[in-house]
């Protein structure tokens, strides 16, 4: 579709709109605007036939907006308000230095890994700008799809086109209550778990994946008693004694629960640092990348 220039509004307009209204005066505000009468004359007239109403009413002692102008004025203040604020945002991302670093990071990081990252980089880098998302791991890929995130500290490490750097391996452990019959063992086998409830993550979780295939292989169709998106709120739940659970070994006893190492294969998870490898990168979030990789060296 073709749109007639002559039709065209510029935030230029926009921006004199506003000025004329405050200024309520034509030769003062083409004055402050560094232009002339007969053509901020002619930029209100072609924005009013654009619009199809009068705007302002000329007095003999200047012009005041009418209902409509004082409509379309307040409209021209967002939207030229909104503008600034999105040239200044385009500025911030092509500075490595004071741009945003959009980060998404699984729920079970936030008092763990995250802290510790952001710490460091922050010490390095004090004026970049830290947009956090803290979320399940199918909606980092989303997020990381859509561009909401650039980068995320997850698991599994995503299919398709994306990059991977490995940050850290968790064991995993079977977390009881501090009265649990099991809470002096020094190891289990998950095959042990038939029968008991499990606390653990909702359908479509990575995480619940993972636990399943591992009770599954193990020859244990679970008892789901409680779920709950938080692995620590989780272990909470454990330890209110509404069940076990299989969590990554450092969440045990953060709430008096007991940790179980477990004998079993692939029972671990590992962490990573990801992002898409067919965009580029904003300067922040690739010097935040550069940082983390560099540390994990």
């Amino acid at each position: 579709m073709q749109i007639p220039y002559a039709r065209i509004m510029y935030t230029r307009d926009l921006e004199w709109l506003v000025v004329l209204s405050d200024t309520g005066h034509l030769t003062d505000a083409a004055a402050i605007l560094g232009t002339t009468q007969p053509t901020l004359s002619r930029v209100l007239a072609r924005v009013e036939s654009e619009l199809g109403t009068r705007l302002f009413e000329r007095l003999p002692g200047g012009v005041v907006a009418n209902p409509d102008g004082e409509i379309v004025v307040e409209a021209a203040r967002q939207m030229t308000r909104r503008y600034d604020e999105l040239r200044v945002e385009l500025a911030a991302r092509s500075d490595p230095d004071g741009g945003i670093v959009r980060l998404a990071f699984l729920d079970s990081m936030a008092t763990s890994l995250v802290p510790r990252l952001l710490r460091g980089f922050h010490a390095q880098v004090p004026q970049a700008r830290l947009s956090l998302r803290q979320e399940a791991a199918h909606e980092i890929r989303r997020d990381l799809d859509t561009g909401v995130a650039e980068l995320a500290i997850t698991w599994p490490r995503p299919e398709g086109p994306f990059e991977w750097v490995a940050l850290q391996e968790e064991r995993l452990a079977l977390v009881v209550p501090p009265t649990h019959r099991w809470r002096d063992r020094r190891r289990i086998a998950l095959s042990e778990l038939a029968g008991e409830d499990l606390v653990t993550t909702p359908r479509g979780y990575g995480f619940r994946v993972l636990v399943e295939d591992l009770l599954n292989e193990a020859g244990v169709t679970p008892t789901v008693s409680f779920e709950s998106a938080d692995l620590a709120t989780i272990e909470g739940l454990v330890a209110a004694g509404l069940g076990v659970a299989v969590l990554p070994e450092q969440l045990a006893g953060a709430s008096g629960t007991v940790g179980i190492p477990l004998h079993a294969a692939g029972a671990r998870r590992v962490v990573g640092l990801a992002w898409r490898s067919d965009r580029d990168l904003s300067p922040a979030a690739m010097r935040f990348r550069d940082h983390i990789v560099r540390r994990n060296d």
